[in-house]
């Protein structure tokens, strides 16, 4: 949580109070004192994930307002789901100046794993003055759990890497996009510096590239070069007519109008073997840590010089793994990404070598149900592998942003959105990012620490059963038909090795249900209802509740089991509430 998080989240604690919403305070926790001087102003982990064996250093950032000095007991508590598994005290005065806390922890081996941070701030009889939280999570490699990020600008003049890598890393950014940052298409590096390519005025520089590399690594992120399957600059295209690929009536596939062309990436083409050529140049003179292919949707075949007619998904799969077995011979967790554009062609490219399902999201996908139900069919067809849709949204579109998260991680994908100067994808060309309000970055925060906290039982490892659940899973008064799209509650259930997660996200009041247009209002919030669970014959152990709407909140819930069926008393519903259930 940021200095933006602080200045927006301490007023609406207080608001919080006045207007009852008591639920969000724990039992047996010590008393909150809302009107304290001392302020979080910041709680970081150093990495944007951890590698089991790594140590996980966390810093707390205190602030005074009243400028006097005050000594304080700070708390942290490190808990995987509802257990605690470290706590640590330290004592420090904190005055008028900055005061920064660090502690550090050894996090068990197992992956993937997802942890949560608390932080109290405590004054000498006990009483909470201050309380924030993060998370943090251990996996074998980033791409058990993409959380993928951009960046666009490596103009020569850039000095601002380690504090770009700072920002992205509050929403525990573990791969990043290098979006245009090539000389050109068919030759991606040059001896020229700065450089110009094809498409922005504005010169590159390879030592800015590699700048930016070198300080994604130093939180641990993977920094992923942009490349094209088969794009070409019109000038190359026309020297090596044998490369390209050709329409009907023989004309060379065009793109972008007089700049681009389209090539030949079937296997073993002249094309094919130039482009393997470059990636290999890449990998021997940058430290990228694999590669990400794009492509333009259309064609879906072409025709060779000679008019011989062919289908390109086979040529993509055929591609995709070439590109992997290069990258392997340089190291075993090189990544390999390949962007299906509306979803083509997932049959084949699923089940790939490539190391998770990248999906770009258009018409006519455009309602909120079509996000889940694409994450759920390319988990289904890749046998598990994480998905990440690219879906652009204006982030104007404040709620329209947040319903989306909501959807996305509920359904265990993943949504590459977040880059440069807390920019969020506005639409496909990467440089028209738009900066988001401050209201929106907090919120966004607590979603991904939401998403990497509790990852364990609705993240890319679990696995959906909304299906199995439809019409199990009830509130009075309430539909909760994922069929009926406004004004209801969606039941998203994902099932892990001994619980099952009921998220429900809230579309109560909602009537524009398209995922890229403005949703104008909040949806209509719930307050201490209660929920049943067609649960069969299974044995209930407990049943727990958690919301990156109340982000610290995480709390055992009443319930009762009669004849089969789980009564829950949920206390709060805004746009995504998790009820998880674990079995006997």
């Amino acid at each position: 949580m940021g200095m933006k998080k602080w200045l927006i989240v301490i007023p609406a604690i207080i608001a919080l109070s006045a207007i009852g919403y008591g639920f969000y305070h724990l039992a047996n926790k010590p008393e909150v004192q809302l009107n304290s001087n001392i302020v979080i102003k910041d709680v970081v982990v150093d990495r944007s994930y951890y590698r089991p064996g790594e140590e996980v250093s966390i810093t707390v950032d205190l602030g005074n307002l009243s400028g006097e000095k005050t000594e304080v007991a700070v708390v942290l508590s490190v808990k995987y789901l509802m257990n605690e598994v470290h706590q640590e005290k330290r004592k420090v005065d904190v005055g008028a100046g900055p005061e920064k806390v660090s502690f550090s922890y050894l996090p068990p081996q197992e992956t993937p794993a997802g942890y949560g941070v608390e932080i109290s701030v405590l004054n000498g009889r006990g009483n909470i003055l201050a309380e924030d939280s993060t998370a943090f999570d251990v996996l074998e490699n980033w791409t058990q759990n993409p959380r993928y990020g951009f960046l666009t600008d490596f103009y020569p003049e850039r000095q601002d890497a380690a504090a770009t890598m700072a920002l992205m890393n509050h929403y525990h950014i573990n791969g990043l996009q290098f979006y245009d940052w090539m000389y050109r298409h068919e030759q991606f590096l040059t001896t020229e510096d700065p450089y110009l390519d094809l498409w922005s005025p504005k010169p590159k520089s390879i030592k800015t590239v590699n700048g930016l590399i070198s300080a994604a690594h130093q939180y641990g992120m993977a920094a992923m070069p942009y490349t094209a399957i088969y794009g070409s600059s019109r000038d190359y295209a026309l020297l090596h007519p044998e490369m390209v690929l050709y329409t009907r009536d023989g004309k060379m596939y065009e793109f972008g109008g007089d700049k681009m062309m389209i090539m030949d990436p079937r296997p073993g083409t002249p094309w094919t073997k130039h482009l393997m050529a470059e990636f290999k140049d890449i990998l021997d003179q940058t430290d990228f840590d694999g590669i990400h292919i794009d492509q333009y949707g259309d064609p879906k075949f072409g025709f060779d010089q000679n008019g011989n007619r062919y289908e390109l998904a086979p040529a993509v799969v055929d591609f995709v793994n070439a590109t992997k077995a290069l990258t392997n011979q340089y190291a075993a967790d090189d990544a390999v990404v390949f962007n299906l554009v509306n979803n083509w062609p997932v049959e084949d490219i699923a089940i790939s070598d490539e190391d998770f399902v990248y999906i770009e999201v258009w018409e006519p996908n455009t309602w909120f149900a079509n996000l889940h139900q694409i994450i759920v069919r390319a988990q289904a067809l890749s046998g598990g592998k994480p998905v990440v849709l690219a879906c652009y949204i204006d982030p104007t579109f404040e709620q329209t942003a947040i319903i989306n998260e909501a959807v996305i991680f509920a359904s265990g994908g993943g949504h590459i959105e977040m880059g440069e100067n807390d920019g969020m994808l506005a639409e496909a060309y990467f440089p028209a990012y738009k900066v988001i309000s401050p209201a929106l970055s907090a919120t966004l925060q607590n979603y991904y620490d939401f998403s990497v906290r509790y990852q364990n039982v609705t993240g890319p490892g679990t696995v959906d059963a909304t299906k199995e659940y439809q019409g199990k899973v009830k509130i009075a008064g309430v539909s909760t038909s994922t069929s009926q799209m406004k004004d209801t509650v969606w039941p998203l259930v994902r099932e892990s090795k001994d619980s099952t997660a009921v998220n429900l996200v809230n579309f109560l009041g909602i009537t524009q249900i398209e995922w890229n247009k403005e949703v104008p209002n909040k949806p209509t919030a719930m307050r201490d209802f209660q929920m049943t669970v067609d649960v069969g014959q299974k044995r209930v152990a407990d049943v727990w509740f958690a919301s990156p709407d109340a982000p610290a909140v995480h709390q055992q819930l009443k319930y009762s089991v009669d004849s089969g069926l789980l009564t829950v008393e949920v206390p709060a519903l805004d746009y995504w509430s998790m009820i998880v259930i674990d079995w006997k």
